[in-house]
């Protein structure tokens, strides 16, 4: 690939979102380090992966300011590969995975930061919490000492439905809302909304997106 198409893309998705407070998360999963320090080279500093390893890999031979979001399903035991470093852990979607993630952390002696992924798509093959089970485990958050809840996370239906898609933003944005209220009114952290993906974005910001995780607008088709 010619890394002047990252170069091209990564500024052309910036100054549409300049008027905008939207953090962009340049999906960099599957693409070679190459890619990544491209874009590093333009300023982008958030970068998100889905498998462990890999994640843990291109850590350890890229800068140490990136920022590094795992945004794919993660399984306990995995979590040790990059629980020292991770700088956001977007998709907690069970309680059993909050409780092995403060578990690692207590290892590490670190505080880390995380999203409770909520089911919003009409799909089996999405990940995420009800409303019951986020109002149980939000109940019982005291028991998590290593851990900080910094928001909401969700991945809309795969579909042509511009209405579907916005309707499943907006009830997303809704929870966070019952949530910010209910938990965490005295806590400012608790301010990230991780919704919209490359063909959704532009819905999930109309919705209150606050993190956008795009891959391909970047990068290109894997």
């Amino acid at each position: 690939m010619n890394l002047e198409f990252i170069k091209s893309n990564l500024e052309a998705l910036k100054l549409q979102l300049s008027d905008h407070k939207v953090t962009l998360v340049a999906v960099s999963k599957t693409h070679p380090k190459e890619y990544i320090e491209e874009a590093y080279k333009n300023n982008q500093f958030d970068f998100g992966e889905n498998k462990a390893q890999e994640m843990q890999s291109k850590y350890l031979s890229l800068p140490k300011d990136i920022k590094w979001h795992f945004i794919g399903h993660l399984q306990s035991n995995k979590i040790k590969y990059i629980i020292d470093f991770v700088y956001l852990i977007h998709s907690v979607d069970s309680q059993k995975l909050l409780s092995s993630i403060n578990k690692e952390a207590i290892k590490v002696n670190r505080i880390v930061n995380i999203l409770l992924q909520v089911y919003i798509a009409k799909e089996e093959t999405k990940f995420g919490l009800d409303k019951e089970e986020l109002d149980q485990i939000l109940s019982n958050i005291g028991q998590y000492s290593n851990i900080k809840i910094c928001g909401l996370m969700g991945m809309a239906t795969n579909t042509d439905d511009q209405i579907q898609i916005k309707s499943e933003f907006a009830h997303i944005k809704s929870v966070f809302n019952e949530v910010k209220a209910k938990y965490f009114s005295q806590e400012p952290s608790f301010n990230i909304l991780s919704i919209g993906m490359s063909g959704d974005y532009q819905l999930a910001i109309e919705e209150g997106s606050t993190m956008i995780r795009v891959g391909s607008k970047i990068f290109g088709i894997r």
